[in-house]
């Protein structure tokens, strides 16, 4: 298949795709996601190791789509949680005072 990543052509297939990533190790997933074979790797990853361009050159969106209509399972960013929830000090005073007053 035809895809363009950075500006430039690339004829990717499959197997290409498997073959170039034997053997490399995947880094600490953070961001989107593509799994090859039996290993989860960072899209940005994948797409230096095909391209062989640095990572800067491409976004993270124009290989996800090449991975996607090549048939690879993608995994975009997991959500991130809500910070827990913070009492402002009144809050806190007002909590410490409405537990002394029911002991």
């Amino acid at each position: 298949m035809r895809c363009v990543i950075a500006r430039f052509p690339f004829d990717l297939t499959k197997s290409g795709v498997l073959e170039s990533m034997k053997g490399v190790k995947p880094e600490e997933v953070t961001g989107d996601s593509v799994i090859i074979g039996r290993r989860t790797y960072p899209i940005k990853q994948v797409g230096q190791v095909i391209t062989r361009q640095d990572r800067r050159d491409f976004s993270a969106s124009e290989v996800l789509r090449a991975m996607t209509r090549l048939g690879f399972t993608c995994r975009g960013a997991l959500p991130v949680a809500a910070p827990p929830h913070v009492l402002s000090p009144v809050q806190q005073a007002s909590a410490m005072l409405g537990a002394a007053a029911a002991v």
